[in-house]
């Protein structure tokens, strides 16, 4: 079966949706496409009208560029109030000869998710730190045998109407949602190296209106925060000196600003009509001065916060998110960090931006919990891939919603 998966993510700023094939681990990108956010804000739907009617011009380019219907997707979830709990639990293995079959993984992993759910919370995803098969430890013990399968878990929850209301609002779209995850685990699954599954480290997602900061141990997720900053406060100093409406201050800012003064020049002039109805002239020099001291200010909050959330060395620093895509970022992070913290950079051919990293690495983490489960998926029907070979695969830049979450995996 050809392993074709679909993420969105959607943002303040943009909606953002990836479709791919994943062939040995590897991802083949078949179409990554965004929309103008509307109805969103702070990574919260408040508008679900509008922010539906975003995802239908969405969907509608995905069929135009692909030649069929998405139905199904992974989606990003807002990860503001998530709570991170320990689970543990055992099983008995008693038949099948002692092996360790995926079933046993999965009764495994649901057993040690009771007793950590908060009243008005719902499970995102369970996460295995360690399985033991009778006294000896491992990552993957399907096959092996033994009379005991044990877990030690990171149980991730959040508040069911954060969980549904994303999920309706997909619904109403025609979407079914396979899976939920917060954005921050896609953002180090499109990052994430074999070091820094052997660490402690951060990453840090830099959208429109807010700071995403996540703390990782080993590869897993076990603490973060959500500031309420973002690129949009550039924008609000631009737009304050300059006198310009939002459409143009973002145009300016990446068009013409850089992120750190060291290559700004003053020479590199732009010219605009303000609000006020006037000309003005925007040097390069003058407006990398006014981004430089918003992001800066930004970069030391969150360098500020990591401290609050783990007391572990942090061995790396990954810092990402669509406004990581500004000219010269890496120097200004530099600056703040030091050599520790570095840019991350998508590098899957058809979606090199870091706009589509929470997207990319939704699909990663996805196909890793279809292989510990032993499991094939797709979200295409044969007709579709029928359809989808036919159209040259191009390529380019239970009863309630939960059940149906997890029934792929818990066999709900």
């Amino acid at each position: 079966m050809r392993e074709i998966l679909a993420s969105i993510d959607v943002g303040s700023s943009k909606i953002k949706m990836v479709v791919a094939e994943i062939i040995q681990d590897k991802i083949n990108i078949l179409c990554a496409l965004d929309e103008e956010s509307r109805g969103v804000v702070k990574g919260k739907i408040v508008e679900p009208d509008e922010t539906e009617y975003a995802i239908k011009r969405l969907l509608k380019k995905v069929e135009e560029n692909l030649g069929i219907k998405i139905t199904k997707v992974i989606v990003g979830i807002d990860e503001e109030r998530a709570v991170f709990r320990i689970g543990e639990a055992s099983i008995s293995i008693t038949e099948n000869d002692l092996e360790i079959l995926p079933s046993d993984i999965v009764s495994v992993l649901q057993t040690s998710v009771k007793g950590q759910i908060d009243e008005g919370y719902d499970l995102v995803t369970v996460i295995p730190i360690m399985f033991k098969v009778d006294d000896k430890k491992t990552r993957i013990p399907r096959g092996m045998k033994g009379r005991s399968l044990s877990v030690k878990s990171v149980v991730v929850s959040a508040p069911k109407k954060d969980i549904y209301g994303i999920a309706k609002s997909l619904e109403k779209c025609g979407l079914e949602v396979i899976d939920i995850m917060f954005s921050s685990i896609g953002d180090y699954y499109a990052h994430k190296n074999e070091s820094t599954d052997t660490e402690t480290g951060v990453v840090i997602d830099m959208g429109a209106e807010t700071i995403k900061i996540s703390v990782f141990n080993k590869g897993i997720i076990i603490n973060n925060i959500v500031l309420e900053a973002g690129g949009i406060n550039i924008d609000s100093d631009i737009g304050y000196i300059y006198k310009l409406n939002d459409i143009d201050c973002k145009k300016i800012k990446e068009t013409l600003g850089l992120a750190s003064r060291k290559h700004a020049n003053e020479k590199e002039v732009e010219s605009l009509v303000n609000l006020l109805g006037e000309k003005v002239n925007i040097n390069q020099y003058e407006l990398t001065e006014i981004i430089v001291s918003r992001l800066r200010e930004m970069l030391n909050m969150a360098k500020n916060e990591i401290n609050y959330l783990t007391k572990k060395e942090i061995s790396y620093i990954i810092i990402t998110g669509g406004l990581s895509e500004l000219k010269d970022f890496d120097l200004e992070v530099e600056s703040v960090f030091g050599s520790i913290a570095s840019v991350g950079r998508v590098k899957v051919i058809g979606a090199r931006d870091n706009k589509y990293a929470a997207c990319i690495g939704m699909l990663k983490y996805f196909d890793q919990k279809l292989k510990l489960r032993d499991k094939d998926y797709s979200i295409l029907s044969q007709e579709d891939l029928d359809t989808l070979s036919a159209h040259g695969d191009k390529k380019s830049s239970g009863d309630s919603i939960l059940g149906k979450v997890f029934g792929i995996f818990f066999d709900n």
